[in-house]
């Protein structure tokens, strides 16, 4: 069982990683600005325990009062229509807020959802290059790219950190517990299609908060 602080709880992807969390019977402590936008995750959540508490993702003092006390950060946090670049903010204060924690006892592990766009497509080129998408869609993709440029700056050694990129498409569907691994590049199938439902995304997200398997690279899945 994991203590877990959850950014972005209140998203598509955030609400199925507090969902499969509780269900798995990790504490999470969800971290929103505002608590009554918080869905009630009801009686299919399992044996988890939630905490919900008030807090900004973009503020470092505000996240290093809601981390400590716990083994792991996940930041599923969105800017929505808000400026892209709150992305590297974001980053910035998760990562800084685990630095000011100090070196009494294991600092969190940061797990972060980035995005598909710097994930190098079957051809080569990367998803953002080649991507036929609004101005403003390329410029999130751009910004996740930044946040992850960030990350890659972060010597593990001080925080044990985790980027977990989508596939090229990624909406609400069913969960099947199952998905393939990825790196650096998108996965695909047969067909040469990249996708997963939301809940898969979920579930891989779960899986690396246990098992710590990727510390200090970014990662991705699809079905």
């Amino acid at each position: 069982m994991k203590k877990i602080a959850l950014f972005g709880a209140t998203g598509t992807v955030g609400s199925r990683v507090l969902l499969e969390a509780l269900r798995r019977g990790h504490e999470v402590t969800a971290v929103v600005r505002d608590p009554a936008r918080l869905p009630d995750p009801g009686s299919g959540s399992g044996a988890g325990a939630l905490v919900v508490v008030r807090g900004d993702v973009l503020d470092p003092v505000s996240v290093a009062a809601a981390v400590a006390g716990h083994d792991v950060v996940v930041s599923a946090f969105g800017p929505g229509r808000g400026d892209p670049a709150d992305l590297v903010t974001a980053a910035r204060a998760l990562i800084g807020a685990v630095r000011s924690l100090g070196t009494d006892g294991p600092a969190p592990r940061v797990v972060v959802v980035g995005g598909a766009g710097t994930l190098s497509t079957p051809g080569g080129p990367l998803v953002l290059d080649e991507a036929r998408v609004p101005a403003a869609v390329l410029a999130l993709m751009h910004a996740h790219g930044a946040a992850l440029d960030f990350l890659r700056g972060v010597p593990v050694e001080q925080v044990r950190w985790t980027c977990l990129s989508p596939p090229a498409h990624l909406a609400p569907g069913k969960r099947t517990g199952t998905y393939r691994l990825g790196s650096d590049a998108l996965v695909v199938d047969e067909e040469g299609r990249s996708r997963i439902s939301v809940e898969d995304f979920a579930v891989a997200l779960v899986d690396e908060v246990e098992r710590d398997a990727h510390a200090g690279r970014r990662f991705t899945v699809a079905h």
